[in-house]
């Protein structure tokens, strides 16, 4: 079957054809360098402050608090490196969760590995979540930083990142969540989320491949992980990837109008989906993986006993769905 039904939004979306068509004439006409000051680089420079806007408005931020990246993996990257060698005088533990997508995992073990620090990852309950009396407990005098996911991206349980964010403003500590599942199909607020530094991927939200965000909230102590000349205010260095800029700023002001509508829309289909699979099956048979309530709209995991998922799935070539992530 050549167009077998999609089921991996998680995984990545289409490009949104409005997406598209804003990215084209930065594709196709206007090329200039945003760096430079004639009327090429100005064309150029105007669209990527506007993206810059977009991305703000959707997320509650300021847009200078906006870093443009190639991706969730960098601005994870950036944030965990970035606070780690801006604080390591003041201590080296960080605090995370047995969870994090690899981009999160395995930058902490870098860190541990090769610069001595110690990771703390703490565990969670059958339904995915963490609590931020565990992260209290957690916390040491050498703790720099604490880095805790938004929204899973297997069973979509939500994390009680605002509360978790009370913890880390009492206790001084830089706070970062990687919000790449949930920005666009939940509100997403980096002040009511008490967040200091956050992860955007484009491709979750209907916006190319190899374009992200790390929103730094200002006054933040970060190091620039990408070094050069004097893009993005100096944090984060490199010709500017306007095509791309433009489309994420696009889909994110469409993810922002939408985003009402977006989760009870999608909320009634995910649990239409679920009924009609354990009315055909049984309920004894199917088992709900994450948080009942707290948990992405999007989003349906689950177990079906005497089966496993990967054969199932090779079975029903008519659709295109996962066991789990992507990344691994």
């Amino acid at each position: 079957m050549d167009r077998p039904i999609y089921l991996d939004f998680n995984a990545t979306t289409p490009i949104d054809y409005i997406v598209t068509e804003a990215m084209l004439p930065y594709l196709e006409t206007h090329f200039g360098n945003p760096s430079t000051n004639y009327v090429y680089g100005q064309r150029t420079r105007e669209a990527v402050d506007n993206a810059r806007e977009q991305v703000a408005s959707l997320i509650g931020a300021k847009p200078g608090e906006i870093v443009f990246t190639s991706g969730g993996s960098e601005s994870d990257n950036h944030a965990i490196i970035g606070t780690a060698l801006a604080n390591m005088q003041k201590g080296k533990h960080i605090i995370t969760s047995s969870i994090e997508h690899p981009a999160v995992v395995n930058t902490c073990r870098y860190l541990e590995a090769r610069l001595g620090f110690r990771v703390t990852y703490l565990p969670v309950d059958r339904d995915g979540l963490i609590s931020a009396e565990q992260v209290r407990r957690a916390i040491t005098k050498e703790t720099i930083l604490i880095t805790v996911m938004h929204a899973n991206n297997e069973v979509g349980t939500i994390e009680p990142i605002e509360e978790i964010g009370v913890v880390a403003r009492d206790c001084g500590i830089p706070f970062h969540t990687d919000a790449a599942q949930s920005c666009g199909k939940i509100p997403v607020d980096v002040g009511r989320l008490k967040v200091d530094l956050l992860t955007m991927a484009g491709h979750k939200l209907y916006a190319p491949k190899g374009i992200g965000v790390l929103y730094v909230r200002n006054g933040t102590n970060v190091d620039p992980l990408i070094h050069g000349a004097s893009q993005e205010k100096g944090r984060r260095a490199g010709t500017e990837n306007v095509p791309y800029m433009v489309g994420l700023g696009m889909a994110c002001e469409l993810a922002r109008e939408d985003l009402e509508e977006y989760g009870p829309r999608v909320n009634g289909l995910r649990d239409r989906l679920h009924a009609l699979i354990s009315e055909g099956l049984g309920k004894d048979a199917v088992r709900l993986n994450g948080h009942p309530e707290m948990r992405l709209p999007n989003t349906l995991n689950i177990s079906i006993l005497g089966l496993v998922g990967e054969d199932l799935l090779q079975s029903i070539p008519e659709i295109a769905a996962s066991t789990g992530a992507a990344c691994h």
